[in-house]
């Protein structure tokens, strides 16, 4: 029967794909990949040897039209993207909406997503989320659609270039607020892989120093809108009293910021990222003890 299958593929590990998926790209007519150069290492490894053609946002609109004739005359055909589900954040919605409107079966495959891969390993609320894909470029476009975010009370995913990751978390920063938990996934499921939680400014000191690499693929998830509690915030202004200050002042002078906030948090039991906060924050009032 005549079919479009929508195939996920891995990620970074190529083992991450289901055994079904490999029957499927086995028993097609036609394969539709948005980047051969990704796709043929997936296809090699699993010695699949069909027929290719490139479907990518520039051609999509052209192509759709053969595609679907294609399908109409009894051919099975798959899309896949260069990693991960087809139509999350790549190529291949008008494809699917036009084989719709054509009465044409449309079967979706599970699979590999990284946006939900990185939520899963976050700790960060998973029952509700925002998937946003990837910010506009330009900051005062990135501004505005971050404000639009601002009271969103459900975890948001945002994907990100390793050229903007900074001009990103500082846009969080500045419009959310430095309080907000972000976790800064990158290489998801590949052999650099790493997971970074902090607030935005503490995200910022990391890839600074160079503890974070501005490489690979990085998928953002930031807390959601929460309505603090003031007695939340007296309690943890109380527990920096001028004793822990003056320990602050001191250890400042020796270590890093990054050592001082985990020093300090785990020996007066003081949350990390407020710990942080309140260091940024009062920088020159400490500097003058």
């Amino acid at each position: 029967m005549s079919s479009l299958y929508i195939v996920p593929t891995p990620i970074g590990n190529l083992e991450d794909i289901t055994l079904r998926a490999i029957n499927v790209l086995k028993e097609v007519d036609l394969i539709a990949v948005e980047n051969i150069r990704r796709t043929l290492p997936i296809l090699n490894y699993y010695q699949i040897r069909k027929r290719i053609v490139t479907l990518n946002r520039e051609n999509e609109l052209f192509l759709t039209g053969k595609l679907v004739s294609i399908i109409s005359k009894g051919k099975k055909v798959a899309i896949v993207s260069s990693s991960g589900t087809p139509l999350i954040n790549d190529p291949g919605y008008y494809f699917v909406s036009q084989c719709i409107k054509q009465s044409i079966r449309v079967i979706p495959l599970p699979g590999a997503c990284s946006a939900i891969t990185a939520l899963s390993a976050s700790g960060m609320p998973s029952d509700r989320f925002c998937y946003e894909g990837f910010l506009p470029r330009k900051k005062l476009s990135k501004s505005k659609k971050l404000k639009q975010l601002d009271r969103e009370s459900r975890t948001l995913i945002f994907y990100e270039s390793p050229r903007r990751i900074l001009d990103t978390l500082e846009c969080i920063s500045n419009i959310f607020g430095n309080s907000r938990k972000v976790v800064l996934a990158r290489e998801v499921t590949k052999l650099w892989e790493s997971f970074q939680t902090g607030t935005a400014g503490y995200l910022i000191e990391l890839i600074k120093r160079g503890e974070i690499k501005q490489k690979g693929e990085i998928v953002l998830i930031v807390e959601g809108y929460k309505i603090k509690k003031s007695f939340e915030r007296e309690r943890t202004d109380n527990k920096i009293n001028s004793d822990v200050q003056k320990l602050l002042v001191h250890l400042l002078k020796f270590l890093s910021l990054k050592g001082v906030v985990q020093i300090v948090g785990k020996a007066c039991n003081i949350d990390k990222n407020c710990l942080y906060n309140f260091i940024i924050k009062n920088r020159q009032t400490l500097n003058d003890l």
